[in-house]
């Protein structure tokens, strides 16, 4: 077993280095552009900035959906770290800055050369969908050489996101992370991220899942594409053993949890109103990699997620506006 060495970690995150651009759109807007409601699209740099000339008045927010769970996480109290890619550019220092201040570990070394730090492009319809159009960026160019072992060691859980998935080196970086903190004996959750990022590289992520991942996270649309199952019993039943714990959100629906012969339902945290569905997500994993990293029941785990969840949706932006810590305060102890 490596050997652990600094501070204890309770999550670490490994994900896309991106900034969020969101701005309100109507349903017409996303047709006439040509995109799928409610998906992620990957987009090059060209395609970045004729959405961006085509969108209304935006906020920028640094984002990326495994750095806002580890924003979450932070806001929980926990101990949390950061690996992801971005270029030594204005953008790339916004990023690491926002992350630092709020209390976030970030180390990765910014490239020197190469395309510039990603964003995404989140437009927000008056069903508080969000459709995301993202340029990776420096974001794509994570390799194996960016993960530390020694952090690795360090780690209770590491926090893989499917988003990262396509580029072959990133890939390799997943599996790498998977073995060094499994042999430091922590460890490891993915989120399958998005159906489309799913269709396109099923195989790779069976084999993922079935061999290296203890944590799964996804929607019903994620895990029914995962398993090309026809309704969420079906895909729940195939990913029953595949993995130790495999949590399952269903929107308003809240969550289902599964574990061996074990399954838990819970219900959807109460929001007064639902503004902006982006990082709903990201902020359930959070929650439930805290609880998990405290050793608490599954069932706790779910509420803590839905409970992020929920603050998260309450507002624009996919980062909390409170503090996890205190809203949590009867769940945590």
């Amino acid at each position: 077993m490596a050997e652990r060495t600094g501070g204890p970690i309770d999550v670490l995150g490994i994900g896309n280095a991106l900034v969020d651009v969101l701005s309100h759109e109507k349903d017409e807007r996303l047709a006439d552009l040509g995109l799928v409601k409610g998906a992620m699209h990957l987009v090059d740099e060209s395609q970045a900035a004729t959405l961006y000339d085509a969108i209304g008045p935006a906020v920028q927010i640094s984002g990326g959906s495994a750095a806002n769970t580890i924003v979450g996480v932070a806001s929980f109290g926990a101990r949390a770290q950061y690996v992801g890619k971005v270029r030594d550019d204005e953008l790339g220092r916004v990023f690491a800055h926002d992350l630092r201040s709020v209390g976030v570990g970030y180390d990765t070394v910014a490239a020197a050369s190469g395309p510039p730090t990603g964003r995404c492009l989140i437009m927000i319809t008056p069903d508080a969908q969000r459709t995301m159009n993202t340029f990776l960026g420096a974001s794509g160019h994570l390799t194996p050489a960016d993960v530390d072992p020694a952090l690795m060691a360090r780690a209770k859980i590491v926090y893989l996101e499917g988003y990262l998935f396509d580029p072959p080196a990133a890939q390799e970086a997943f599996r790498t992370a998977a073995r060094l903190t499994h042999d430091a004996g922590g460890k490891v959750a993915l989120t399958l991220s998005d159906a489309f990022c799913v269709d396109r590289h099923r195989a790779a992520f069976l084999d993922l899942v079935e061999r290296h991942v203890d944590i799964l996270f996804a929607n019903e649309a994620e895990i029914r594409s995962l398993y090309e199952a026809p309704d969420f019993d079906t895909a729940l039943q195939a990913v029953r053993r595949r993995c130790e714990i495999a949590a399952l959100t269903r929107s308003e629906r809240g969550s289902v949890v599964v574990a061996g012969d074990a399954v838990h339902v819970v219900d959807a945290h109460p929001v007064d109103a639902l503004v902006d569905t982006t990082g709903a997500g990201d902020l359930y994993a959070a929650g439930f990699l805290v609880g998990v990293s405290r050793g608490l029941a599954l069932p706790v785990c779910g509420r803590l997620g839905s409970l992020a969840a929920a603050e998260v949706i309450s507002h624009v932006g996919a980062r909390p506006a409170a503090p996890l810590a205190d809203l949590a305060a009867g769940l945590l102890g």
